[in-house]
């Protein structure tokens, strides 16, 4: 069995993973490019998903199993994975803890305003003009009640908030304090002071956030996203900051990466931009490896007790 990475999983994990597996051929890369001609014999396939197109998979003769080491797959050629009924996983799961942090980070900033003190600084400046609010008693909306929605509740919890998340039934989920279907999703917004986008994206969230939902929010609504940028109606959001319609916006994620240089959001007041880091931390490959590493093993025994198995016709 030859098994093609195109992930940096690091030294140790490379070497851990050859010595209990030694009957497997492992070809280890940094990036695509580097994989070249190996990638026909591969039949295994392990990748963040950014590189994978139709013609590289086509390329992969002998592919039978891709293991995404990121939890977003809609990149992926879900068209050529049937045709060729490719097995496919991926690493849902592994985010909850960093992207809580980061969320929680970006509300803590946004409560001292900690931008505005830090050019003070810059220019020498006592200003002790402020008009602070405590995010004790603050409603949060959370879109997505999986494991990272789930952990930004939790979060927001030990700041006293209150949290409410929206999913698709409606069912309750830990350390919400309220869940709406989406069907109620304008109602879950106009509750929130703080909007967190965490969906995924699907045919059905889809430019889910519109002009509509927008309008639904509080004029003192902060929004965050960070799912997936295509989840929200780009035009419609610049529209919303423009016009003061929400506070302002942390954004992580957009509809096209790298976000392009005459983007109008670059030069916003009211938004702050990561180039989609916040699921990104030290302990990333430390709760990864683990997941394909079960896969590996459920896969040379043939069993069917995978993690994360991706349904190709679901797309999750």
């Amino acid at each position: 069995m030859k098994i093609l990475s195109s992930v940096d999983i690091g030294e140790k994990n490379v070497e851990a993973l050859k010595k209990r597996y030694s009957f497997i051929e492992f070809y280890m890369y940094k990036d695509i490019v580097e994989a070249g001609d190996h990638l026909r014999d591969a039949e295994v396939f392990v990748t963040f998903g950014f590189d994978t197109t139709a013609d590289i998979i086509q390329k992969m003769k002998n592919l039978k199993w891709l293991q995404c080491m990121s939890t977003g797959i809609d990149m992926l050629p879900f068209e050529t994975l049937k045709e060729r009924n490719i097995l496919l996983t991926n690493v849902t799961g592994i985010h909850g803890i960093p992207i809580a942090e980061y969320v929680m980070a970006v509300i803590l900033n946004n409560r001292i305003d900690a931008f505005r003190f830090y050019e003070q600084q810059k220019n020498k400046i006592w200003n002790r003009t402020v008009k602070f609010e405590e995010i004790y008693g603050k409603t949060i909306t959370i879109l997505g009640t999986g494991s990272i929605g789930k952990e930004i509740a939790r979060k927001a919890k030990a700041f006293d908030m209150k949290t409410i998340g929206v999913n698709t039934s409606g069912k309750s989920v830990d350390y919400f304090d309220e869940v709406l279907p989406i069907g109620e999703l304008n109602k879950a917004l106009a509750k929130g002071d703080y909007i967190v986008d965490t969906l995924p994206l699907t045919d059905q969230t889809r430019k889910v956030f519109g002009k509509e939902q927008f309008e639904s929010m509080k004029s003192s609504a902060y929004f965050i996203n960070i799912g997936r940028g295509a989840t929200v109606d780009e035009k419609a959001l610049i529209d919303a900051l423009q016009n003061n319609m929400i506070r302002g916006a942390t954004l992580d994620v957009f509809e096209k990466e790298p976000l392009p240089e005459d983007n109008p959001l670059w030069t916003m007041d009211n938004v702050y931009i990561t180039p989609h880091i916040s699921g990104l931390s030290n302990m990333y490959m430390n709760r990864a490896v683990p997941i394909f590493e079960h896969n590996l093993k459920t896969y040379i025994e043939g069993k069917d007790d995978y993690i994360n198995k991706i349904d190709l016709n679901k797309k999750y």
